[in-house]
């Protein structure tokens, strides 16, 4: 039944499509949302988005302190209405600068075009604008504005102001987005060999000198301008969300501040410090608003229409407030200088290698965190909890100076998670065909057969299994073994499944199954994996209950089990039999048999092998007196005690025997000379003749040993034999304690 059921798994696995594997799948759906994210960020589509998501930040990062390092004069339309005429003379101009620089400015900043003359009513004749030629020849302090050509954009230069040399002149020229707002900060420009200065740095410059701060190469990077602690990356094309951009020129991210209010009622003040041109002229400005400040000079006039749009321009509702050209400068000072004394984060981009990773990574838990949920309404709580961890992760970042991507993240994120949700919609809607399809085809067999999906519960039961275990198909599906089986059972399934699961391989397996009834089973259960078009797994088992069998089995194993302990028992005697049919049993060594038996093998392979073989006869001297005067029992333990040194004084190849009263024989094999007979014996009686001590007796005895040496003192036996005992007898009557060769 079993093959049966294995046949009609492999045809319906036959007709199905190879998914995704399990261990990839949420990979490899966030690998595929993510280039095509990337790709579509790569040709600019999503720049503007990401542009609109960083003024949204700028507009609500917290306010600032204001800066009160810069003083604006403005030109508004009272003041245009007091002079009665644009441009403002030349008259004019000079005025207002020397009335500013009574009060020792640390810098000024005249963000107003002066390359033509303005002549005013002069009566005296005199060049209308000698007074302010004069002025700028006081004002070493004093920085003017131009605007360098771009020949990108065919766009005409203005010179400098008249009358300024070189290094009192900084351009202020600035960067547009596609969407015409300014994100980006121009500090150099080359015109043919020359290095050019923005306006901004100009003045900042000006202002960190006399605190001891200069430019500097930077210490990562010899390319970057160091100013203080501050280090300021160069822009490139595709930093941050820009695509292709211009970076002509050294340019930086602008980290604008947002300077908040500052004082309350009547003295409240928001922004930077702001008098105009007419209450300089009329001396109402006070002297501490602009004594060791930096004063910019510039119009804030609607009817001049010199105004900008930055990121804080960007409404949610409503329509963007652009901000005055004047200001925009001094954002871009008061970030130089923050940034140098205050240590104020300038804004960072990741590289692209970060920022890919970064996306994939969100791309990555938008497509686990749904297929590892799979109910929709808690994937819909965990996906914009997600979106809001990301959106706040990016914003927090942003107050530390780094610009990370997030619509991408988002996108990538809200992609991968959709792309799962629509694929659990597609594996539930497979997983109800399989088990419909699975439960008509395993009711047709007889054995009890089980399928259990990848969480270890059981999804489809034939009758024959539900009548097995004792409970009905509804009480079973959805639940796991540890629901009715006990725990060690239970261990077992699981530990078993769970090796499937991990190889994809087939395993039969026996096991105990206790059914409703307590009743234990044995069964074999054989289990598989399969596999559907949606990628869902399904452990399927087959059960056969091998109870009659293994009773069966034990029973042979217990009657086996006894006839291997009798036969062992007969070993052992026969063993013991043999050990008293060869050994001394008082000495424990071998007997007259047993040194026959190894005298005669001894000899046949020195024959065969061309080699000598000793043999000694050792007779004690002395031992009748022993045992006659203290008695039989000392005169034995004595013999044991001889026995025991002549063991000890062997090599482990020799055989040392008794072969009767106080007879002893030795066997030397392989001996390469008789000179080794001669020292054996010498050895021997060393050893014997050491005192020894019986129930306080201290008796000696020595020993008469004689020597026969095959193939020099026969070829046989019973010569060999012979000479030896003939050798022993020799060595008594020659005074005993000696050796003899035959």
């Amino acid at each position: 039944m079993s093959k049966q059921l294995g046949k009609r798994l492999v045809k319906l696995r036959l007709g199905l499509k190879q998914p995704l594997g399990r261990g990839y799948r949420e990979l490899i759906t966030a690998s595929s949302v993510a280039i095509c994210i990337l790709l579509i960020r790569s040709v600019g589509l999503l720049q503007s988005l990401e542009l609109a998501v960083l003024d949204q930040f700028f507009r609500l990062r917290p306010n600032e302190q204001p800066d009160n390092r810069i003083t604006i004069v403005a030109i508004d339309e009272a003041s245009l209405r007091q002079v009665g005429t644009w441009p403002i003379p030349d008259s004019q101009i000079a005025k207002l600068l020397q009335k500013i620089n009574v009060h020792q400015p640390q810098a000024i900043g005249l963000d107003i075009y002066r390359d033509l003359l303005v002549p005013g009513n002069d009566l005296k004749g005199e060049p209308s604008n000698k007074e302010l030629l004069d002025a700028y020849k006081s004002m070493p302090n004093l920085i003017g504005i131009e605007l360098l050509a771009n020949d990108k954009n065919k766009k005409v230069g203005v010179p400098p102001p008249l009358g300024l040399n070189q290094n009192q002149v900084g351009f202020n020229n600035v960067l547009y987005d596609p969407d015409g707002k300014i994100r980006r900060s121009l500090l150099y420009w080359h015109v043919g060999k020359q290095v050019h200065e923005s306006f901004a740095l100009k003045l900042a410059l000006l202002y960190l000198q006399s605190r001891g701060i200069t430019p500097q190469k930077a210490y990562n990077n010899p390319d970057y301008l160091q100013l203080g602690k501050a280090v300021f990356n160069r822009f490139q094309a595709n930093d941050g969300a820009y695509v292709g951009a211009d970076d002509r020129g050294y340019q930086i991210l602008s980290n604008f501040p947002k300077p908040g209010c500052e004082g309350s009622g009547s003295k409240k003040r928001c922004g930077y410090r702001q008098v105009t041109m007419s209450d300089v002229l009329n001396n109402k400005v006070p002297t501490s608003w602009i004594r060791d400040r930096i004063v910019l000079i510039g119009s804030t006039a609607p009817s001049l229409q010199d105004f900008v749009f930055i990121p804080q321009s960007s409404r949610l509702m409503g329509t963007a407030q652009p901000v005055a050209g004047i200001e925009l400068q001094a954002h871009f000072i008061s970030e130089l200088i923050l940034a140098a004394l205050e240590d104020r984060p300038l804004l960072k981009v990741w590289s692209e290698p970060w920022e890919y990773l970064w996306i994939l990574t969100w791309s990555y838990l938008g497509s686990v965190i749904t297929w590892r949920i799979q109910r929709p309404s808690h994937s819909i709580l965990s996906i914009l909890f997600s979106c809001l961890v990301l959106i706040l992760s990016a914003y927090l970042a942003f107050l530390f100076g780094w610009w990370i991507p997030i619509i991408p993240s988002l996108l990538t994120f809200g992609l991968s998670a959709i792309w799962m949700i629509f694929h659990i919609a597609h594996i539930q809607e497979e997983l109800k065909r399989s088990k419909e399809f699975l439960q008509q085809v395993i009711n047709t067999i007889a054995d009890p057969i089980f399928v259990k999906n990848e969480q270890h519960q059981w999804i489809v039961l034939n009758e024959t299994y539900c009548r097995f275990i004792g409970y009905s198909d509804t009480v079973l599906i959805e639940k796991s073994d540890y629901d009715f089986f006990p725990k060690h059972e239970a261990d077992v399934f699981r530990q078993q499944d769970e090796l499937v699961f991990r190889t994809q391989q087939p395993r039969e397996n026996e096991e105990e199954f206790t059914d409703a009834t307590g009743k234990i089973h044995l069964i074999a259960t054989k289990r598989s994996l399969h596999k559907d078009a949606a990628g869902n797994f399904f452990l399927v088992g087959v059960i056969r209950d091998i109870t009659e069998r293994k009773e069966k089995e034990e029973k042979l194993r217990r009657t086996a089990a006894e006839l291997s302990r009798s036969n062992n028992e007969l070993k052992r005697k026969e063993d013991h039999l043999r050990y008293l049919a060869y050994h001394d049993p008082l000495t424990g060594l071998s007997n007259r048999k047993f040194f026959a038996e190894q005298l005669y093998e001894s000899l046949d392979w020195a024959q065969n092998n061309n080699l000598l073989l000793g043999l000694l006869f050792i007779d004690l001297d002395g031992f009748k007196q022993i045992n006659d005067t203290l008695g039989h029992e000392i005169g034995d333990r004595l013999l044991v005690t001889i026995a025991q040194r002549l063991s000890n004084s062997l090599r482990g190849s020799d055989t040392v025997s008794r072969l009767g009263g106080d007879e002893f024989t030795v066997i030397l094999r392989a001996i390469p000379n008789v000179q080794v007979a001669a020292k054996v014996a010498e050895k021997i009686l060393g050893c014997i003749t050491e005192p020894i001590v019986l129930d306080g007796y201290t008796t000696r005895v020595s020993a008469s040993i004689g020597i026969s040496i095959y193939p020099l003192n026969g070829q046989n036996i019973e010569t060999l034999i012979k000479q030896a005992d003939t050798a022993m007898y020799r060595a008594k009557h020659l005074g005993k304690n000696r050796y003899e060769f035959a």
